[in-house]
């Protein structure tokens, strides 16, 4: 890392300490930066340019240009301390391509990392085939590497995952016919992986015939076991599939036993992350309809705009009857960078969600605590170890970890 051997610590007072090791910088700001000296200015993130908080340039403050180089930036200093532990440290894995990176899926008894990639823009046709084979992680393995992985058979483009029932429940966001997958149709669907064998089941394809958008992400109620999962535009957007959208953008609950679908919310532009509270009392989706794109069949796939001003935000609603009642929608978050993408929440019941180059952490009332500033888009994050106290950061670019006092919920 460029801050080798370096730790910074910005207190409320603006003294700095430079301790020696480890090798990160912490940075905690004087009343969340509530008031900043004048003239200061943010930079705007574009599809051409991302930016985040340490991006602000305050010209009669010069301290705060230590935001440049910290690895995390603490604005809730006794609580924020307290979930970073003694010694955290986030940690550069892998560098990647230009391609986003999501769907990531702990398998405990294998100690194994799933996840998948999804090139840019599917253009030519031909290059279809890098959306078949996804990536893992063998955190068995000393020093780790990055493999392929590939299901029997392949699943297209997943962008959600859960670990449910020694499952992985991979959510798949593109959908095409047999004469450009080889013979093979594939839609959108929710797909079922035994990662002893590596087989693929479909578990839901259609909404009573139509097809769905996207199956952008997917939750288990941690009680019921239903499937929870989130239907924006994305695909279209992005050239993923070969069909219009038919369907408006919504969230449904998914009933494996039964084969029952749910609409649970359909007031969210474009629904993306979503996640329980440890409880299942609590559910979180993120709205990401700042990113987005025509869907009028007419001017055909791959258009995709970002403008600041959309919504960004995380909602949280109540959830009752065992799950089967999901109401009281709220404003729960706006995402102080880019747009709010994968959500966790953790066993403490912090939300954590992937924005931008970077991660936040969120206490149940909505307040921001720690920035996790990471040198690669990040798309989602995921829990692992045994005492599931790692954090995974994946996205544009990269592959990073997180060590620190946080700790995954235990999955069903």
């Amino acid at each position: 890392m460029s801050d080798q051997g370096v730790r910074r610590l910005l207190t409320r007072g603006d003294k700095i300490a430079i301790p020696s090791e480890p090798s990160l910088s912490i940075q905690t700001g004087p009343k969340q930066a509530a008031v900043l000296p004048y003239h200061f200015n943010r930079s705007i993130t574009s599809l051409a340019a991302d930016y985040d908080f340490r991006n602000t340039t305050v010209s009669n403050a010069p301290a705060f240009n230590l935001l440049q180089n910290a690895s995390f930036v603490v604005f809730d200093r006794e609580r924020g301390m307290n979930y970073l532990g003694s010694d955290p440290i986030l940690e550069f894995m892998f560098p990647l391509g230009d391609s986003v990176h999501e769907a990531p899926v702990y398998v405990p008894s294998q100690n194994k990392l799933y996840m998948s990639q999804l090139p840019p823009v599917l253009a030519p046709l031909n290059n279809i085939s890098l959306y078949l084979p996804q990536l893992m992680i063998d955190l068995n393995q000393n020093p780790l590497t990055l493999q392929e992985y590939i299901t029997d058979p392949p699943i297209f483009a997943p962008n959600g995952g859960i670990y449910h029932n020694g499952r992985i429940i991979w959510a798949s966001s593109g959908g095409f016919n047999s004469s450009v997958l080889n013979g093979t149709e594939q839609r959108i669907s929710l797909y079922s992986v035994d990662p002893n064998t590596n087989k693929s089941t479909v578990l839901l394809n259609n909404y009573f015939g139509f097809y769905f958008n996207n199956l952008d992400d997917v939750t288990v109620h941690p009680i019921s076991g239903d499937l929870f999962f989130t239907d924006p535009y994305y695909p279209w957007f992005n050239g993923r599939v070969d069909t219009a959208p038919q369907l408006p953008t919504a969230s449904y609950r998914f009933n494996p036993s039964t084969g029952a679908t749910f609409l649970i919310d359909d007031t969210i532009q474009q629904p993306n992350g979503i996640a329980f509270s440890p409880d299942g009392n609590t559910l979180y989706i993120t709205e990401t309809g700042a990113l987005t794109g025509s869907w009028d069949a007419a001017t055909g796939p791959g258009t995709k705009h970002y403008n600041t001003t959309g919504r960004r935000s995380i909602y949280a609603f109540d959830v009752a009857n065992n799950g089967t009642k999901i109401s009281n929608k709220r404003s729960f978050y706006l995402a102080q960078d880019y747009i709010p993408d994968g959500i966790k929440v953790s066993r403490e019941g912090l939300v954590i969600t992937a924005t931008g180059h970077g991660v936040d952490v969120i206490d149940e009332t909505g307040q921001l605590l720690i920035r996790v500033q990471a040198s690669h888009g990040v798309s989602n994050v995921q829990f692992t170890g045994d005492k599931l106290d790692t954090l995974w950061l994946m996205g544009n670019k990269g592959i990073s970890r997180v060590h620190w006092n946080i700790t995954g919920q235990v999955p069903k």
